[in-house]
């Protein structure tokens, strides 16, 4: 089927109650856009499926003898206006009379727009009297731009003309007014995405970088200039034809994607959301491979974001600037090439960038100009075209262009606004070629929210937050290390080369770790620094593993990681990079809980560094420590000095270490007094005073089965994560046992109303013993769509207990599921560090058996085969389900 013979199907349709035939036309047309999908260019789909509606709504208006009404005007607006139909997008239209329609007119108008809902055909319209088009567009942006690209379908043409000198005239909105209204729109729709395009699931029409910021460049200039193409804008020297032939290679690039997207959903979606990606992406010919297929496409798709980007900015700024005609206010010149223009550095000709060399002392001239707010336009388009000019090998391969480069490491100033431009502005990738394999590159997870470069440059940003006075208030630990250390571009170098070797399909840490090595060698770095960045890039994750993990509280493990560490200058960088790291992978993933495990760690090994003693001297210190502080506020809150002794020689020592003084004091203010309770009877307490790491529940009562699973069901049930868990029994049959929660999102849990409903459940759920709780919560649909194999390990401590470390989906009700396997299997639970990492669960759980030894060899391999069979039937359920 052709278009042509899609519009002769139209002319045969005598009747305009057929709505059959008209039903039909459309489904006809949808298998004609669904036919030439892979084989006719998206410009021309998308114009055609504009043109079919054209010819559909003339045929309707003439059918409806609209075309008898003199004043009556049939507008295409909006995108439709330019002509341009996505395959399920709206038809935006304008009904417009020259003055106030009769009641006979309005009847008329009606019967059409009910006949097109009717026939199934998506309407958005507005019927409205010239005079009152005008002036709802004066008072709304949006409108007046829906005006500027309308376009006359049937009717009267005086009226659509009268309509165009009113929005081409004086009294309607100035270029000025429009631009800064277009500009403010653009910012405010920029903030809602956080003001970044790198998202999961991108809105290909709305994102920062995506098709509005194309249109937005568009709009200003065609409302100034008083034209309908954009190619007429080359002429009036706003773009140049190169730039034009760019911004329609990255819009018909973003209309493959929306247009296959729209296919694929069955209806106007502009989310590129996980459900879709793995079929949009065999539909754009990127295979059918999954994941990888899916990376491939959102790397391509990140790419042409970052080139629209840095072209609105660029031409947003020229026409503010050239065409607008702004005033500079302060021309401050800083040599012969570059002078400051009002805040901006500009070039004052078009030299400055003949050699490669010249980009790099750019920078090092924007590192020594901190006034800088911004590149001038004229600056950014002189950058572009250069950095096109220099493509035929990359700059590092230069000796004077490495020399530059240590250069910029070293400056103090480098990783403030000339960083930023050497990332956004694609200088990084034109210096590095491992640098430019990761633009653009997208991990298909919940747990990266940015592209592997752009989370590598909001890492570097973190670092040098530590060397500013906000730092010192945000993050003082990390300040004095930073002002502390020898050569701070140490740690810029591994967090450059950290994440540089992912995507090549091994160990990224190892990968990245040779590329540093390589970068070392040919940059002139020292043989001892050079040791220190390459083991910091190897073993970047080490701190993150060991403190989410392991049991740090756990002699052992100290003791292990302190050996790994080798000394305190490696900790020191290694900290310091790690809380970078985290704070950059996922605006979500920082909180309290993470920052105190990291800390503990932190101190904790730098003791066993300093003092070369086994760390259990240390810990035995801090017991004390702890008990002494403890006692002595429960002592002046009126507790008796014996009664509290009592309680604690009920407890192992290692309840001192893991809990502060503070939460010490609350378990004993809320237990004492309480020791015997009746047999089914749980004291469950809960507050949001006693610990950083989040909100603390804690509970205690006389020791029953599953009860771990039970408050593991509930909690998870109201949308609530434990991250961390100590299952504590005393010598006479109790348990007391802590839990650290935090809402879905990791926020605390600050609503008092919100703690006592929680607490009221669980109270609920275990005054009914031997009832299993139901957990109605579904798996959220992006977390369908994503595998995690489930990873079962087992390893046995100093203490003969077994710790077993689980991988697997965050599906709803997990630890409940996993800790009712341990009841079936007669085990005793000590200890649960609960870490999830945005789709992935990474829990750690200590366990004795019903002899209170380490599992045995059948005992594990029973158990792993239980939670295999169950955690693989389950996912598959929940991923099954809508």
């Amino acid at each position: 089927m052709s278009l042509q013979s899609l519009l002769s199907q139209i002319k045969h349709i005598s009747t305009a109650d057929n709505i059959a035939a008209f039903k039909a036309c459309i489904e006809n047309s949808h298998h004609w856009l669904e036919d030439n999908a892979s084989l006719t260019e998206v410009d021309n789909l998308v114009r055609g499926r504009a043109t079919f509606v054209d010819a559909l709504l003339r045929h309707i208006w003439q059918l409806l003898d609209l075309h008898t009404y003199p004043d009556l005007a049939l507008v295409a607006v909006g995108g439709y206006g330019r002509g341009q139909l996505q395959p399920y997008s709206d038809v935006d239209l304008l009904l417009l009379n020259h003055k106030q329609p009769s009641a006979e007119t309005n009847d008329k108008l009606g019967q059409f727009v009910t006949l097109l809902w009717d026939i199934g055909l998506d309407v958005g319209h507005s019927v409205r009297t010239l005079s009152e088009t005008i002036k709802l567009a004066k008072d709304d942006v949006s409108i007046a731009t829906n005006l500027i690209e309308a376009r006359l379908l049937a009717g009267s043409k005086e009226t659509f003309n009268r309509l165009q000198q009113k929005v081409q005239g004086k009294g309607f909105w100035t270029s000025k007014d429009f631009f800064l209204a277009k500009y403010d729109e653009q910012r405010q729709r920029h903030a809602k995405f956080n003001g970044t395009a790198y998202n999961l699931e991108p809105n290909v029409k709305e994102n920062p970088g995506c098709l509005r910021d194309i249109q937005t460049i568009g709009w200003v200039a065609k409302k100034h200039f008083k034209v309908l193409k954009g190619k007429e804008l080359v002429e009036h020297n706003y773009f140049t034809a190169r730039e034009f032939d760019e911004l329609i290679e990255c819009r018909n690039h973003l209309w493959r994607i929306r247009f296959a997207l729209h296919l694929e959903a069955g209806r106007s979606e502009n989310r590129l959301l996980f459900d879709f990606q793995p079929d949009v992406a065999r539909r754009l010919g990127y295979g059918d491979e999954g994941k990888v297929s899916v990376e491939t496409m959102m790397k391509a798709f990140f790419r042409t974001v970052r080139r629209i980007s840095e072209l609105n900015e660029m031409l947003l700024q020229h026409f503010r600037q050239d065409i607008l005609a702004t005033k500079v206010r302060r021309f401050e010149p800083i040599n012969q090439d570059f002078a400051l223009a009002d805040g901006l550095l500009q070039a004052r000709h078009d030299e400055v960038f003949n050699t490669p060399e010249e980009l790099l002392s750019f920078l090092i001239l924007l590192s020594d100009t901190p006034q800088a707010q911004g590149l001038h336009s004229a600056t950014l388009r002189l950058l572009r075209n250069a950095r096109r000019n220099f493509r035929s090998q990359f700059l590092c391969e230069r000796p004077g262009c490495r020399e530059l480069f240590m250069r910029l490491l070293q400056h103090p100033n480098f990783f403030s606004f000339a960083w930023d431009v050497a990332h956004k502005h694609g200088i990084m990738q034109a210096y590095l070629p491992e640098w430019n394999q990761i633009v653009g590159m997208m991990q298909f997870d919940l747990f990266h929210a940015y592209t592997v470069d752009e989370h590598t440059h909001r890492l570097i940003k973190n670092i040098y937050h530590y060397s500013q006075s906000e730092g010192a208030k945000d993050f003082p630990r990390c300040h004095r290390i930073f002002q502390n250390l020898d050569k701070p571009e140490l740690l810029y170098i591994a967090a450059i080369f950290h994440d540089i070797g992912k995507g090549r399909g091994g160990d990224h840490s190892k990968l990245g770790a040779e590329d540093l090595g390589k970068f070392c060698e040919s940059h002139g770095v020292g043989r001892k620094d050079r040791e220190l960045v390459v083991w910091l890039v190897e073993n970047h994750l080490l701190m993150s593993v060991t403190a989410q993990r392991r049991d740090i509280y756990d002699p052992e493990v100290i003791n292990e990681f302190a050996g790994k560490i080798r000394n305190i200058d490696y900790l020191e960088h290694l900290y310091a990079l790690t809380l970078a790291d985290i704070r950059a992978t996922n605006d979500n993933l920082w909180n309290d809980w993470k920052a105190s495990l990291l800390r503990e760690l932190y101190l904790m090994t730098k003791k066993a560094l300093e003092s070369g003693l086994e760390c259990q001297v240390d810990l035995k210190a801090k017991v004390e420590e702890h008990q002494q502080e403890a006692l002595n506020l429960l002592t002046s809150m009126g507790k008796e000095s014996q009664q509290i002794q009592q309680f604690w020689d009920r407890l192992d020592w290692d309840y001192f270490v893991r809990f502060k003084p503070s939460q010490l004091v609350w378990h004993a203010s809320v237990i004492l007094g309480n020791e015997t309770l009746e047999h089914n009877q749980v004291l469950v307490e809960v507050s949001d005073d006693t610990s950083k790491a989040g909100t603390e529940l804690i509970l205690y009562g006389r020791d029953r089965a599953s009860l771990f699973a039970q408050i593991a069901s509930v909690l998870d049930s109201r949308n609530c994560s434990i991250h961390d868990a100590q299952i504590m029994s005393t010598q006479d049959g109790y348990v007391f046992d802590s839990f650290v929660i935090l809402e879905d999102d990791g926020s605390r849990i600050a609503s008092l109303s919100r703690r006592q409903s929680l607490k009221d459940a669980v109270l609920a759920q275990l005054e009914r013993p031997g009832s299993a709780h139901q957990n109605n919560r579904k798996m959220p649909r992006r977390m369908k769509q994503l595998n995690v194999p489930v990873k079962i390990r087992f390893f046995t401590n100093q203490a003969n207990m077994t710790l077993l470390e689980l991988e697997a989906l965050d599906a709803p009700g997990l630890l409940a599921t996993i800790s009712q396997q341990f009841v079936i299997c007669d085990l005793s639970l000590h200890m649960a560090k609960i870490t999830t990492i945005g789709e992935r669960a990474e829990d750690l759980f200590i366990l004795t058996n019903n002899q209170d030894e380490a599992l045995t060899n059948e005992q594990q391999v029973t158990l792993k085969k239980q939670l295999m069979s169950i955690l693989n039937q389950q996912t598959q359920s929940e991923t099954c389900q809508n």
